[in-house]
C-alpha cells in the first residue's frame, strides 16, 4: 500500500517554487544561473530547506525536486509517481476544458484519438486516466500508466502546446511576462537595498537573494512592482 500523506505532502509542496507566471518565469530567470539554469522544482526544494527551514523527510524533498517528468533522475518513491501522474492529468484536463469553455477550441479540434480514447471532456478524461494508472500499475507493480495511455495523454499535450500555450497571443503575453520578471531582477540587483531585509540577510550571493525574492511573487504583487517601480504594469492584460 502507499503512504497517503506522503503523496499528499508532495503534491501540496511541488509547485510552491513556481515564479510569477507559471514556466514561464524559468525562462525569465534562467539567464541568471548560467551553470544549470533556473526551475521551480529545485526553488520549491529551496523554499522549505533555506528560506522557511523546514525539515522534510527526503522523501518529500525528492518527490517535490523530481515532480516534472523531465528531471533526471526519477523520484525514488511510488508516493511521487502518483504526483507526477495527478500533476500532468490535472493541467491538461482542466486546461483543455477551460479553452473549450472559451471558445479558444471546439471538441472536433481535439485529436481523433484523444476523442476515442478518453469520450467527453471533463470528469471523464480524469477518470480514464486515473483508471488506466489504476490497472496497469497492480499488473505492472509500480505506479505507471500503460503505454497505449501514455502516448494518447502526450499526444494530448503536444496538441494543447501547439493551439493554447504557444499560440501567438499566449506568445506575446509570455514575452511581456519575461520582460517583466528581467526588469524586476535588474532593477534589484542594481539596488540590492530595496530587497526586504529577509532576503538581503541569506547567507548566499546577491543573484540567488534576488531572484529568491522575485520567484516568491505572485503575478498580481510582480506588476504591481513593476507598476511602482516603472510606472506601467509591464504587461498588457495584468488579469492573467
Amino acid at each position: 500500500s502507499l503512504n497517503e500523506p506522503l503523496a499528499e505532502a508532495i503534491a501540496l509542496g511541488h509547485d510552491v517554487g513556481h515564479s510569477p507566471f507559471g514556466h514561464t518565469g524559468e525562462e525569465a530567470l534562467s539567464p541568471y544561473f548560467p551553470n544549470g539554469g533556473w526551475h521551480h522544482a529545485a526553488q520549491s526544494v529551496r523554499t522549505f530547506e533555506v528560506l522557511e527551514d523546514l525539515n522534510l523527510a527526503w522523501e518529500v524533498r525528492d518527490g517535490i525536486r523530481a515532480h516534472s517528468w523531465k528531471i533526471q533522475p526519477p523520484p525514488e518513491t511510488q508516493e511521487a509517481f502518483c504526483v507526477r501522474y495527478a500533476d500532468r492529468i490535472a493541467y491538461l484536463t482542466h486546461d483543455a476544458l477551460d479553452a473549450l469553455r472559451a471558445g479558444l477550441l471546439t471538441e472536433e479540434d481535439l485529436p481523433v484519438a484523444v476523442r476515442e480514447r478518453f469520450g467527453e471532456p471533463g470528469r471523464r478524461w480524469i477518470g480514464e486516466m486515473i483508471t488506466a494508472i489504476v490497472d496497469h500499475s497492480l499488473v505492472a507493480g509500480q505506479v505507471r500508466m500503460d503505454d497505449e495511455t501514455l502516448a494518447v495523454m502526450h499526444s494530448l499535450r503536444d496538441f494543447m502546446f501547439e493551439r493554447i500555450y504557444m499560440g501567438p497571443v499566449q506568445q506575446q503575453h509570455q514575452r511581456e511576462a519575461i520582460e517583466l520578471i528581467r526588469r524586476l531582477m535588474d532593477h534589484h540587483l542594481q539596488h540590492p537595498d530595496e530587497l526586504p531585509e529577509s532576503f538581503r540577510a541569506s547567507d548566499t550571493d546577491l543573484v540567488t537573494q534576488v531572484a529568491d525574492y522575485v520567484a516568491g511573487m505572485t503575478d498580481r504583487f510582480a506588476v504591481a512592482t513593476h507598476e511602482r517601480l516603472f510606472g506601467t504594469p509591464g504587461i498588457a492584460d495584468p488579469a492573467l
